[in-house]
């Protein structure tokens, strides 16, 4: 897709990372966008090595000043937008009756208001390109347990919203989707499971092995394998698919 650009948030590590270095084989550009600059930086030098062009944006997404400077400073380094991939926002998984008013703020903060505010402010853009846009929920929207309930309620709130902005961009020409990943090994899982081994007196591998067990799949899935699927959605191949709710987790998932 020459001469398109994306804007990829939670682009310094896991499944945000993945997709800003994937779409880099096929846009001309990327915004990446997170929190940590120094891990943007190592990512933006892997998309500048598979051949794009990148802008660094060292910004928290729950503020809501970000959206309006993300934008802007893409269209003002690159003239235009072509796909916009929300996936910054780590939800805290806490048990439902010990989650507090703040962390929900949070959690709501970063990952739903966050994401709804950059498609607001890129919409404009999106219409003049006939781009497209991807939500990042997850399973939790449809599998959720009191142990960890804003995950759940949160990403279902995002299937909602993407469902909503679809809605209005079968007027605007704007593609909206949102994806529902599983269990994903990245970084932030690894460090879960490092912290919650030695509490319940087991190794990591074991613990691994047990979420994998209670999920009923075989295997985590990777960063990469995900990232694929985004590359996908924001293609001319996806361009029919809008309004999508579409799940990627090994079979975790035994609904319709």
């Amino acid at each position: 897709m020459k001469d398109a650009v994306a804007i990829v948030t939670g682009a310094s590590q896991g499944i945000g990372r993945a997709t800003a270095l994937r779409l880099a084989r096929d846009f001309s550009a990327i915004t990446l966008v997170a929190r940590n600059a120094d891990h943007l930086n190592e990512a933006a030098a892997e998309v500048r090595a598979q051949g794009a062009e990148d802008l660094v944006l060292a910004l928290d997404v729950s503020e809501p000043r970000s959206a309006v400077v993300i934008v802007d400073d893409t269209l003002k380094r690159f003239g235009r937008i072509d796909a916009l991939l929300n996936i910054a926002g780590a939800v805290p998984q806490v048990d439902l009756f010990d989650m507090s008013d703040a962390a929900w703020d949070s959690g709501m903060a970063l990952k739903f208001h966050g994401a709804r505010r950059l498609a607001l402010h890129a919409w404009d853009a999106l219409k003049a390109t006939k781009g497209s846009v991807v939500f990042m929920s997850g399973t939790a929207a449809q599998i959720p347990k009191a142990a960890f309930a804003a995950v759940g309620a949160i990403n279902a709130a995002i299937v909602a919203l993407a469902k909503a902005f679809a809605d209005r961009g079968l007027t605007d020409e704007v593609q909206v989707n949102s994806v529902l990943p599983g269990p994903v090994m990245t970084d932030r899982r690894k460090s879960y499971l490092e912290n919650w081994a030695p509490v319940h007196n087991v190794t990591i591998e074991q613990a691994g092995n047990g979420f994998l067990a209670r999920a009923g799949i075989e295997r985590y899935g990777k960063p990469e394998e995900i990232a694929e699927l985004m590359a996908f959605l924001v293609s001319p191949a996806a361009r029919w698919m809008t309004g999508s709710a579409i799940r990627m987790d090994g079979g975790e998932v035994s609904a319709l």
